[in-house]
């Protein structure tokens, strides 16, 4: 049963059915070597199995599915979705131009996408985790480095190498077994369901290739270009402002942590002990508790790195109480002063004196940080120092750069999946079926003006069977209508055009047996030497002589006017055409004009149709059929080839049916003596080449020449 596109609905769920499979067999297995702990994933035999039998879409359909579910159970799937895909369009074209049915091929493609997993992999762990993310690539690798004395990330690398090496071993196996037991047919059925017209061979498709290869931008190669530029812009400019709202806010809640922090430990600071701090430094008991009491504050405060209390004084910045950090572990000692200006993180002089709270972002080489100044006021309400925190926006640069990588990897499978489903809808609803149409218009506008070769064309574009249910398909179904009109059209034109010729060829050999007619000596004069134009002409041909010259036209144009050769004889009175003793030279000078008269005949009948048609090759014969090769025949004394080929072709028939035929002033010559006579001719009378090929037909002139009663045979 189909549907209305064509497309038998057992293939459309066959395809189904094995995408379902597909993703069912990389979940289940994914389960059952996680649950078990075991060194391989299993987690690509259905989207190799997929890739194979479906096609590239289905294959990379499966992949993305089979990592989302994955993700459900460990969410480090999503970001090795991208080799599955990987792996699904290698499978694709390996099932294209290889196979999966030889083991040597099978165990070449394990190998292959075992290498390439295993690496990119890797590659993936280190980029975005910076350590591997699986228990068994630790395992695997610390032995390595022991044993072999490598270094870590090489043995990181072997090790994902060669699990993945033994996990595509398994899985091409498992593949392979499934690949050769399904029955041929129905895995050519299944891959081709997805077509949208007669699948095309790999011999078709390099020919519409080469057809099109000189199109500058395919539809095809413009969508993907299309699609993935606006992806890619739209992937850039929501990832920007996701990116953008996401580390503002983030800061913004590191910068409201460090002002309570700030707030908090100025509260809790005793101004009346200041000056003791500055003076006595760590040996005062109360500074060394609130040096704790500090550090818990900040150690509490999420986001605040640095924590401090600074004076400001004419010289510089008096430090108060500081703590080691990341990127400075030796602090300042208590009392100490720093000039103004010597650092971008101490609050300048300008803050320091105007006494209320401020804020600075410094943006530096290695280093991005925010700080918030507190002012601390004592009990006449007087600022006596500031607190001073700094929020570390540097890991949150690193962190974002991750975030980043990390979404790029996830998004780059269904990115993928998405420009596959975009290519493969664009090939079979668009490039593939007007492409096939416009090679075979194209084929059909130049091929052969013969109806047969018209019918076979309307018979190949009416079996593209084009039904993609949009308007490519009306374009298709009104391009069958034109093809199949005008072939109609043709054939009714050839039909007319062919009754047309037959009356034509009717009336020439009416008027040429008018003329010959007027003496019954002649017999079939004009039978004979149509003839034996025929056989000169096909001999010509079959020798290669004047190949530029012989055409089907040619031919065709020589044979059918070959009958009105003599037609100027009509003028001729019949006193001289008839005598039957030898002509004087005034009478011998009236026949020769039988070649000029007649060109006049066929200048006027030319005219009178046009002039465009095959009379020109009855006016050559009719005016040169008695010039000589030697140039001493009339009526201009041509030579050579500057005499028309049908001319040279016609003195050899006229001349040996006149010498082997009877005529009222002698008899005819016998068959041997003629030819003779004939061969003597050659480079004189003749052309040598035209003699060679009547000579090369004598079996048929002779049954030619028995079939019109010639006695000399």
């Amino acid at each position: 049963m189909e549907n209305r596109l064509g497309i038998k609905k057992s293939s459309k769920k066959w395809r189904i059915v094995l995408i379902v499979g597909g993703v069912l067999a990389n979940v289940l297995f994914f389960l059952i070597t996680n649950h078990f702990g075991l060194p391989f994933f299993l987690d690509t035999i259905g989207t190799i199995i997929t890739a194979a039998i479906g096609g590239l879409f289905p294959g990379i359909l499966t992949a993305v599915v089979s990592n989302t579910i994955c993700a459900i159970f460990d969410e480090n799937s999503l970001y090795f979705m991208i080799i599955n895909v990987m792996v699904a369009i290698f499978a694709s074209w390996y099932a294209r131009y290889s196979t999966f049915k030889r083991i040597d091929k099978a165990i070449l493609f394990a190998f292959t996408a075992g290498l390439f997993s295993g690496v990119m992999g890797a590659l993936l762990q280190s980029l975005l985790f910076g350590q591997p993310q699986y228990q068994v690539v630790s395992e695997l690798s610390a032995p390595m480095e022991g044993t072999f004395s490598i270094h870590p990330s090489v043995a990181f690398y072997l090790s994902n190498i060669l699990i993945n090496l033994l996990d595509k071993t398994i899985t091409t196996a498992i593949a392979f077994l499934i690949i050769v037991l399904t029955p041929q047919n129905e895995a050519i059925e299944v891959r081709e369901s997805g077509w949208r017209q007669k699948p095309l061979t790999g011999e078709e498709l390099r020919r519409i290739r080469a057809w099109g290869k000189d199109v500058k931008y395919t539809s095809r190669t413009r969508m993907a270009v299309t699609l993935v530029s606006m992806s890619l812009i739209l992937v850039i400019i929501m990832g920007w402002i996701g990116i953008s709202l996401y580390f503002e806010g983030e800061k913004g809640a590191r910068v409201d942590n460090a002002w309570n922090a700030a707030r908090f430990t100025a509260t809790m600071i005793d101004t009346g002990k200041l000056d003791k701090f500055i003076r006595n430094g760590r040996s005062e008991e109360d500074y060394t508790n609130f040096e704790y009491l500090l550090a818990t504050i900040r150690n509490n405060a999420y986001g605040v790195d640095h924590l401090y209390v600074v004076r400001g004084e004419n010289d510089g910045v008096r430090i108060i109480f500081d703590l080691p950090y990341e990127g400075k572990e030796i602090p300042y000692e208590p009392g100490g002063l720093v000039p103004y200006g010597s650092t971008p993180v101490l609050p300048d002089k300008e803050v320091l004196s105007n006494g209320v709270s401020a804020s600075n972002e410094v943006r530096a080489m290695g280093s991005w940080l925010m700080s918030v100044y507190y002012p601390v006021i004592d009990a006449s309400d007087s600022c006596v120092c500031f607190v001073c925190a700094d929020v570390s926006l540097e890991y949150m640069a690193e962190y974002m750069r991750r975030f980043l990588m990390k979404v790029a990897v996830i998004l780059s499978g269904f990115f993928v999946l998405i420009v596959a489903y975009a290519l493969w809808t664009t090939d079979v609803y668009s490039t593939y079926p007007i492409s096939s149409m416009a090679e075979m218009l194209d084929r059909f506008s130049k091929g052969s003006d013969s109806q047969e070769q018209l019918d076979e064309n309307v018979r190949e574009i009416r079996a593209l069977d084009i039904k993609t249910g949009d308007e490519t398909e009306k374009l298709y179904r009104s391009i069958c209508s034109m093809t199949l009109s005008q072939a109609e059209q043709m054939r009714s034109i050839r039909r007319l055009s062919e009754s047309t010729a037959k009356m034509q060829d009717g009336l020439i050999m009416t008027v040429a047996d008018m003329v010959e007619n007027r003496d019954s000596s002649m017999g079939p004069h004009i039978q004979r030497t149509t003839a034996f134009v025929r056989i000169i002409l096909e001999n010509l041909q079959k020798r290669g002589y004047y190949a530029e010259k012989i055409t089907p036209k040619f031919m065709s144009d020589v044979i059918r006017s070959a009958p009105l050769y003599d037609v100027g004889k009509i003028k001729i009175p019949d006193e001289i055409l008839f005598k039957p003793g030898e002509l004087t030279e005034e009478e011998f000078e009236i026949i020769k004009t039988h070649t000029t008269e007649g060109k006049k005949i066929m200048d006027n009948t030319i005219s009178m149709s046009n002039g465009d048609n095959y009379l020109k090759e009855a006016r050559n014969m009719v005016a040169y059929h008695h010039e000589r090769w030697d140039g001493t025949g009339y009526p201009e004394g041509l030579h050579g080839e500057v005499i028309p080929l049908s001319a040279r072709i016609m003195a050899i028939a006229d001349v040996f049916d006149d010498i082997t035929s009877d005529r009222v002033y002698r008899k005819a010559m016998p068959l041997d003596k003629a030819l003779e006579i004939m061969k003597g001719f050659s480079g004189t009378v003749f052309d040598p080449k035209c003699l060679e090929a009547f000579m090369d037909g004598l079996p048929e002139v002779k049954v030619i020449m028995m079939k019109y009663g010639n006695k000399s045979v």
